[in-house]
Formats: structure tokens, C-alpha cells, sequence
């Protein structure tokens, strides 16, 4: 009923006679089963602000599944169509992948909006896993930007056919021959215009459509008037020479095509077509279509090449591995994808997301059929779980539908699962899709409930964001007693803690982690203690003697004792007991109530008593003893050192080596190839707070690092006293410096 009524709607609103038969053609597709050559499943990436919901949401208009179009900041409040979340039509950024579905031309087009900063990287690696084809969006002005180059490597690895589109033709500034050619420089794409703009910035008319040689014209309030014409005059020979461009750039690729181009031959439009979507497919050949989304140019021929030359489900190999449990290797088993029920139902859960009426899990069907009702396993755990819902998502509505096929991609209720997981239809198949890859998190902060009373919603919100998200991990320190997250970036666990506000009424305070410091001692101290209590009945008495030991460099995080006694001055049995005080006195140090770390115990001589000696004796003799000899040390401070790799372009070289010596850094290698520098450094990690962000602005963004724990050594004298005077200020010990109030 509501795509009648939105087919009456767009009728009145003087469409041209194909949309109008294509709103009606829905309910015939819908019905009986599409078959695969008329499925697309596309994803729309794309650097931040190239315009990919704009975009999609000109998609939904033409193709009759929304009534009216509206903006993404738009001035009418409302928001686009796929930016569901409060928070996105808030800040104007996508922040989770929306699915839609959409017809055109008889086809059924699955479609993805994915976000385009670094920080949600996730949610575009798991959409293009699960895609058959995809659209990469450039800004006429920017070009090729970091978050392209990175959503080119995903591509890459999942080997997903793509076309490009270059939008916002309308900006001051636009260039689509400069980003052509940082297609071909940065990305080794094979890559040529298949339709070139008529006009640019403001005077932007139409477009030329080199394959059909001839021009569009997009008329009407909406430009859903489309309007065919000849090329103008003045562009002809600049047509002539990008279509021929095409045509050679095509041929380097096919050989059917090659063998025309070399017989002279001028290739006919089908056998232009034809060759492109076998290039297309295979990866070697990228088709560029130009147009602006905003003003609403370029949109319907950017759909006609989705149909034209982008693979349907079953032109891709998906392949699930196939786990035996006699033999350790692992087969890969090629996946049917006709549209029926003959072989055994096997899917792919995507992503995860909480709704209104509990979990709803997305998946992608690659095999078989699956009807709402049916039990279908989950091959990770072996729980077998009912299809009580199954639906069709439109951004955050949903369409309850009573079966799917391979290559649909539909959601499920109230199934308990993990992103990446693979459903079969029967226990004996131990197959599962290719896993996702997941980044790990650059940056990690402290967090925790404002309110002490808000515990409950607090852990309830952060399991639910771990089990949507793989890359918001999330432990809690038993030192430093603070519960860590770790994410993508300062955005990305900026926009948790705001949606732990949102969705869950629990504000949350963030904050810089602490960073696990040691204390240890420089050279041997003696000691000499005797522990005495006298009560009624008997007392408590221990006496030990021996050394305290500094330990190598390498052996800076561990605590040994060792006995040298000889006799029994102290009886074996309470040796345990010195030890566990030893053990119980370096948990909190002198400085700065850290960890002791770095020493061994040398226990030589002692005394007992009689009657009076016990356990308890013992093990506060070996506490006081420790404590003594850590006064009378020489004790420092140790701090983790992390080994720190940085990747980044050429040109950023010197601000990166400047940022490194800022943080106290030392520079251990580097290296380099194809315009990238690699550096490889030791910085302290107390240093290393809001790095990732200072890193991303001081390289325009395309640098990158990782960073894991090598050793720990001393801190600087400097940090030392700081911390110290920190910690006796905390303490009360001190009083807290004139003027610190006011912070």
C-alpha cells in the first residue's frame, strides 16, 4: 500500500510515463522471485563530505521509493532519509551504514550509505564485504583524499567491482579532468570518463553521454524531466577525443574490444557496453561518471550504469571455508547463487544493531533460500535458533517479508549472535564465510558514569556498543581500577559517550587513561628487620636480614625472591610467609603508590622464636623489611615505552620527526617506498595521548600508526618530581599549589 500510494504522489507530480511504470512494476518483482540478473547490491563510499547520502537520497526520490526529497542540514529540520540517528542530522555525518532497497528499471537495487570518516572505517569494511559492486564518490574539487585511498585498499581486499562518480560539479573550484588524473596517479586505476559535463561550477547545464553520443538534460523542479539531445557544437571535438580515450583505455583491458580497436573498427554501443561490464567486473577498468546530486544533475545515467556495469549476485565468487575438524587445513567450497531452495540456506550476520523491538541482526543471504518460521544454526557456537522475523530495511524502517534468496540482503529479530558470524541450515555444515578484517583501535580514554547510580544502564549501553562494534573494545584496568575504551579515534568514542547520554540517560565523564608506571631501585640496599608484638598468651615475632636487588633492564615488570638461608634460624615452613610480605609490600610503592617492579628479594638470615613465631610473624616481617630498605633505596620511576610505527607521505616528513622529538621520542629507523615514509620510533606512553589526532592534522590526514609496548625504563627526572608531587598532593601530604583551584 505505501508504494501505491507514493507511486499516486510522484504521478501527480507531472513525472515522465517510465518512472511511473516503473512504481508499478514494484509489486509484480516483489511477488514472484527477481532473479538474479535483475538484483544489484551496491554500497556508496567515499571520502567525508564528497556527498554520499545527497546522493542516495536522490536515488530513493527518482527511483519512487520516497515522495520528497530533503537535505542533510537541510534548512527544514528534517534530514536525509538514511541519516536515521538523531546524532547524524544533529552534526550532519553519517556515523552508521544504512541499508535501503530500491527498483529501477525492473532491477532490484540493494543499497548502502556508509559513513566517510576514518573513525567509522568499520562500518565500510563490513558493507563492502557483503557487496557485489560499489560506487566510490569524489569531490570535483578535492579529488582523491585520504579516506578514499583507504576505502580503495578495502576494495582491494574484498575485490569489489566499482564505478566512480564525481559529484559536487557545482562547487567553485571543480576539476573532474585533475580528479581523473589522481585516479590514475594515486590509485593505478584504469579509468576514463564515460559521460563528461556540459558547462562547470555555476553554468553547469547537462552532460554528454560518450558511449550514446549524445547529450542529457535534467528538467523540471526536481530534474526528473530527463531530456535527450544532440551534442552542442561548441564540445564536439572534446567528445570525440574522450570517447576515443575510452574506447583505448577499454581496450588495453578486453580483448574482444582490443581486437576491434586493432582492426580499425569504431565499436558499436552494445559491444562498447558489453566490454566495459566485462572490465568492470574483472577489476581491471573503473567507468567515471560525472554529475552534481545537490542539483540534481547526472543521478538517473549514474543508476543505468549501475544496471549496465556492475555484477548481479551471481557474476561474483563468494566463497565459504569449509572447517574440518580431523584434518587442520581448511577448503574453500564455491557458494550457488540461483534463487531457489535446492541447496542449503548459508548467510553471513554483517552488522549488528539495537533497535526498538531488541537486537536486529543484518545478513546477507549467499546460498539457498530462508523463510520466516525455520530453524537455522549458527556455525561459531552450534545453537540452533528460529527465524521469528524477517524483514526488508529502508534506513530505520522495516518491511516484514516472508522469504528470502541468495544475494537479497535482509535483517533478523531477536537472534543472539556476534558480527561475523555464519548461519547454516544444518549443524553438519561446518562452513564459514571469510571472517571481516578488523583495525585495531588507535586511541584509548577513560570513562566512566557520572552518576554513581547510573551503573546499570552504563554497562548495559557499553555491551551492547562492543557487541555492534568490533572496533570499540572496551577492558577495565584492575591497577589503575578505570574502565578503558579503546576506538578508531577522539570521534568516534566522542560520539558513544554522547550516545551513552542519548540512548541510555547515563552521562559520562572521559578522561586521559592512567598510565601504568612502576617503581623500582637503582642498587643493592641491605636490610635488617625484626618484627616484635606482645600480647596476652603468645606474641608475634619474625626477624629477617638479607638485600634488595635491582634486576636487569629486560626484567624491569617482574618481582623475585630467593632464599639463601642456610639452618634453621628461619624453620623452611615460613619462608612462603616472608615471600607472600615481600609480595603484599610492592603492590603500592613509596613515590607514588605505583607497583614496585624490578627487584629480587634476597632473604640470607633471621631469627625465630619459639613459641611466638607463626605465619602472620613472618609475613609482616617481610613486609617491614621491604619497606625499610625501599626508604633507605635510591627509587625511580619506570614508564612503558612503546615502539611507535608511522606511516605518512613524503612531504609531511619533517612534521612528523618534529611531532616525535615534541613527545620525547627517539627516532630508532626508517624507511621508505612509493612516496610513503615509514618511522620508526620509541616514545613514552604517557607521551602518547591525542597523538592519533595531532598526527591525522598535521598530515592532512593520511598518516597513520600503530603502537605496542616494548619495555619500560626511567622517566626523565622532570616527570618524575611531577608525578611524585602529584601524588602527595592527592594524598593530602601536600598542600595543593596557589592558583590550582581555579582549573
Amino acid at each position: 500500500m505505501r508504494l501505491l500510494t507514493a507511486a499516486l504522489a510522484l504521478s501527480r507530480n507531472n513525472l515522465p510515463k517510465p518512472a511511473s511504470v516503473l512504481v508499478s512494476s514494484c509489486r509484480t518483482c516483489s511477488s514472484g522471485i527477481t532473479p538474479n540478473e535483475r538484483i544489484r547490491n551496491i554500497g556508496i563510499s567515499a571520502h567525508i563530505d564528497s556527498g554520499k547520502t545527497t546522493l542516495t537520497e536522490r536515488v530513493l526520490y527518482y527511483t519512487g521509493r520516497i515522495a520528497e526529497m530533503h537535505e542533510v542540514r537541510g534548512k527544514d529540520g528534517v534530514g536525509a532519509v538514511m541519516d536515521s540517528m538523531e546524532l547524524e542530522r544533529q552534526r550532519g555525518i553519517t556515523i552508521q551504514s544504512a541499508a535501503t532497497y530500491t527498483m529501477w528499471k525492473q532491477h532490484n537495487i540493494n543499497i548502502i550509505d556508509t559513513p566517510g570518516h576514518v573513525d567509522f572505517t568499520i562500518e565500510v569494511e563490513r558493507s563492502l564485504r557483503v557487496l557485489d559492486g560499489a560506487v566510490l564518490v569524489l569531490c570535483a574539487v578535492g579529488g582523491v583524499q585520504c579516506q578514499t585511498l583507504t576505502v580503495n585498499r578495502q576494495m582491494k581486499r574484498y575485490g569489489v567491482p566499482h564505478l566512480t562518480f564525481i559529484n559536487k560539479l557545482d562547487r567553485m573550484g571543480a576539476n573532474p579532468a585533475r580528479a581523473l588524473q589522481q585516479l590514475r596517479t594515486k590509485l593505478n586505476h584504469n579509468t576514463a570518463f564515460v559521460n563528461i559535463p556540459i558547462g562547470l561550477e555555476g553554468n553547469l547545464r547537462g552532460i554528454i553521454d560518450l558511449i550514446e553520443e549524445r547529450s542529457i538534460y535534467f528538467e523540471g523542479p526536481c530534474g526528473q524531466n530527463i531530456h535527450f539531445d544532440e551534442i552542442p557544437a561548441e564540445m564536439r571535438t572534446e567528445a570525440a577525443e574522450r570517447r576515443q580515450e575510452l574506447v583505448e583505455c577499454v581496450a588495453n583491458a578486453d580483448e574482444t574490444l582490443g581486437e576491434i580497436f586493432l582492426e580499425e573498427r569504431v565499436p558499436t554501443v552494445d559491444d562498447l557496453k558489453a566490454a566495459i561490464r566485462r572490465t568492470t567486473i574483472q577489476r581491471s577498468f573503473s567507468p567515471v561518471l560525472v554529475g552534481s546530486a545537490l542539483k540534481n544533475k547526472g543521478v538517473q545515467p549514474l543508476l543505468d550504469a549501475v544496471l549496465d556495469y556492475l555484477p548481479n549476485p551471481s557474476e561474483v565468487n563468494n566463497y565459504a571455508i569449509l572447517n574440518d575438524e580431523e584434518s587442520s587445513n581448511s577448503s574453500k567450497v564455491l557458494m550457488d547463487s540461483t534463487r531457489d531452495a535446492t541447496k542449503p540456506y548459508v548467510g553471513l550476520a554483517f552488522k549488528l544493531e539495537a533497535g526498538r523491538f531488541g537486537q536486529l541482526t543484518y545478513v546477507r543471504v549467499y546460498q539457498g533460500c530462508l523463510k520466516k518460521g525455520e530453524y537455522i544454526y549458527n556455525t561459531r557456537t552450534g545453537k540452533r535458533v528460529r527465524v521469528q522475523r524477517l524483514v526488508c530495511l529502508h534506513a530505520d524502517q522495516m518491511e516484514d517479508v516472508e522469504e528470502v534468496y541468495a544475494g537479497d540482503i535482509c535483517a533478523l529479530f531477536g537472534i543472539d549472535c556476534a558480527s561475523g558470524d555464519t548461519f547454516t541450515a544444518r549443524t553438519s555444515a561446518n562452513l564459514s564465510m571469510e571472517s571481516i578484517h578488523v583495525p585495531d583501535p588507535v586511541i584509548s580514554m577513560a570513562i566512566k558514569p557520572a552518576n554513581k547510580n547510573d551503573t546499570d544502564k552504563f554497562s548495559k549501553g557499553i555491551s551492547r556498543f562492543t557487541r555492534e562494534d568490533p572496533t570499540f573494545r572496551v577492558h577495565f584496568d584492575t591497577e589503575s581500577k578505570e574502565t578503558i575504551i579503546s576506538g578508531m579515534g577522539e570521534l568516534h568514542l566522542e560520539i558513544y559517550s554522547q550516545r551513552m547520554e542519548r540512548e541510555y540517560n547515563c552521562s559520562c565523564v572521559m578522561g586521559k587513561p592512567k598510565v601504568a608506571f612502576r617503581e623500582t631501585v637503582t642498587s643493592p640496599v641491605p636490610f635488617d628487620f625484626t618484627h616484635k608484638k606482645q600480647s596476652g598468651g603468645s606474641g608475634q615475632y619474625g626477624k629477617v636480614v638479607g638485600v634488595l636487588e635491582p634486576l636487569d633492564p629486560e626484567n624491569y615488570t617482574k618481582v623475585e625472591f630467593e632464599d639463601q638461608t642456610i639452618g634453621t634460624n628461619i624453620p623452611k615452613q615460613f619462608v612462603p610467609a616472608v615471600e607472600k610480605g615481600f609480595r603484599d609490600a610492592c603492590e603500592k610503592g613509596p613515590l607514588t603508590g605505583h607497583k614496585i617492579s624490578g627487584i629480587r628479594f634476597v632473604l640470607e638470615d633471621g631469627a625465630h622464636h619459639m613459641v611466638d613465631s607463626n605465619e602472620i610473624s613472618f609475613i609482616r616481617a617481610g613486609e617491614g623489611a621491604m619497606k625499610e630498605a625501599m626508604e633507605n633505596a635510591n627509587a625511580v620511576i619506570l614508564e612503558p615505552i612503546m615502539s611507535v610505527e608511522i606511516v605518512a607521505p613524503n612531504e609531511f616528513q619533517g612534521a612528523v620527526i618534529a611531532g616525535v622529538n615534541r613527545r620525547h621520542g627517539v627516532i630508532t629507523g626508517q624507511d621508505g617506498a612509493e612516496g610513503y615514509f615509514t618511522l620508526y620510533a620509541d616514545i613514552p606512553l604517557n607521551d602518547m595521548f591525542g597523538y592519533s589526532t595531532e598526527l591525522r592534522s598535521c598530515t592532512e590526514g593520511k598518516g597513520e600508526y600503530t603502537m605496542e609496548y616494548s619495555r619500560y625504563q626511567p622517566c626523565l627526572p622532570s616527570v618524575q618530581e611531577e608525578l611524585v608531587n602529584k601524588y602527595l598532593e592527592a594524598t593530602g601530604q601536600l598542600p595543593a599549589k596557589k592558583g590550582k583551584w581555579k582549573n
